[in-house]
């Protein structure tokens, strides 16, 4: 019997240019006005006012490192001993399944901490410089020449979604934007929904939902452009990421359908030819 592989051969291109067409199917263009952040005039040169500013104050369960420094070397270990195993932040990751707990002063349900010598000390609605100073004013009757310096080790923010790198991030110097904790965080992948990021934000007994578009320089006026502590970042995937994700969930026992059609065809050919 005498074989056609010209058929043959023609048959087999036809399903290989049907499984490039499929595998082509399932990408699918992504606009740069979806991509690019902050778009706004295309002079070389703008300015805008900063009009945003954000001072954290302290409040209930914050855990608060006081370091005092002061003539007295020894005198100074009675304030520090709280603080020695707290020289660093930790960036919370769940790696290994376990989290490192800051030590340090508990600001209490009343909002006070309790400090040796001094007492009972109220910091809830102070900044931390505020607070550094009062208890320097307290310390004067005890230290000569005292220095303070306050720390809060729980300034946090929570990073979830379509980031490379989510997680919890503490946040040493109390003050972040919301760029620089994506920027943290690794970016956004390609699938996050740069347009609708939402922040999830609890205060004064109340939780608030914003949307935030990065693509617009808008931001840079928005309230949640500085984070506060504990805010929660969701950046939601494009449509595309489903409907990428459900074809090639349907799509993949076709195409293991066709390259095994393509094997056997192959084998026939090499079969006949001998």
């Amino acid at each position: 019997m005498k074989l056609d592989l010209t058929y043959l051969t023609r048959f087999c291109c036809l399903l290989i240019v049907a499984g490039m067409a499929m595998m082509g199917g399932m990408t699918s263009c992504v606009s740069p006005k979806t991509i690019v952040y902050f778009q706004g005039d295309s002079s070389r040169y703008s300015s805008q006012e900063i009009t945003q500013k954000y001072i954290p104050k302290l409040q209930s369960s914050d855990i608060l490192s006081i370091i005092v420094g002061s003539l007295n070397a020894e005198a100074n270990e009675v304030f520090n001993t709280p603080n020695l195993f707290t020289t660093s932040s930790t960036n919370y990751s769940n790696i290994g399944g376990s989290r490192l707990q800051p030590l340090g002063y508990l600001v209490d349900m009343e909002g006070d901490i309790e400090i040796p010598l001094i007492g009972k000390m109220r910091v809830s609605g102070l900044t931390t410089s505020q607070a550094a100073d009062s208890i320097r004013i307290r310390l004067q009757n005890y230290l000569k020449e005292p220095s303070v310096i306050v720390r809060n080790l729980n300034f946090k923010i929570s990073v979830l979604g379509e980031v490379k790198l989510p997680a919890v991030y503490v946040i040493p110097d109390e003050k972040i934007t919301l760029p620089e904790v994506l920027s943290l965080a690794g970016d956004l992948t390609i699938y996050g929904n740069r347009a609708n990021v939402m922040i999830i934000r609890e205060e004064n007994g109340k939780r608030e939902y914003a949307r935030i578009d990065l693509t617009s320089r808008d931001i840079f006026s928005s309230p949640y452009y500085y984070l506060h502590k504990n805010d929660v970042i969701y950046v939601e995937p494009v449509k595309a990421r489903m409907l990428d994700t459900d074809s090639r969930i349907r799509t993949v026992p076709l195409l293991v359908t066709i390259v095994g059609g393509i094997s056997t065809l192959g084998i026939l050919i090499l079969n006949l030819t001998n």
